[in-house]
């Protein structure tokens, strides 16, 4: 028989009480029982914060859209509504220019929208026009975000 010098892992146990090591994450039946007990050490953590591989929380950091700079005609339009249809934003942007082409982009297999979409007004005035009228305006129940679309040249100087 050969002996490496290493313990096998099967019979190892597992040393509790190191300093600094994080507490086991209860199981599921712990969880329910210290729910109907009214457990106050077993809540989940809050949604605004994650917990990090090492077990420390985190503040979950909301993300504000980012606004470019109008210097083509094309519109970036977000935070669209499911519902909206192309028809619709091309109405909403006649009211303020002579609209060229709305898009709403849809996820591939599903053809579902993906809550954006992008609008090319005939002129640069119109363009920063409908931004200044339409960007936080609330349309088919929520606060569209009306910018400048990056171009490809946008994206390699940021």
């Amino acid at each position: 028989m050969h002996y490496s010098g290493r313990r096998s892992r099967r019979g190892r146990r597992k040393r509790s009480g190191r300093v600094g090591a994080p507490k086991p994450k209860p199981t599921l039946w712990q969880r329910v029982i210290a729910f109907f007990k009214g457990s106050q050490n077993a809540a989940p953590p809050k949604p605004a914060e994650r917990q990090g591989q090492n077990g420390a929380t985190k503040e979950k950091i909301s993300r504000k859209p980012e606004l470019v700079e109008v210097t083509s005609p094309k519109l970036y339009v977000g935070n669209l509504s499911f519902d909206a249809t192309e028809s619709d934003l091309f109405n909403l942007f006649n009211g303020v220019g002579q609209v060229r082409n709305a898009e709403v982009v849809c996820h591939k297999y599903t053809q579902r929208s993906k809550g954006f979409a992008f609008v090319q007004m005939t002129t640069l005035e119109e363009a920063r026009r409908a931004v200044r009228e339409l960007h936080d305006k609330e349309f088919l129940g929520r606060k569209l975000v009306v910018s400048g679309a990056k171009t490809p040249d946008v994206e390699r100087a940021a």
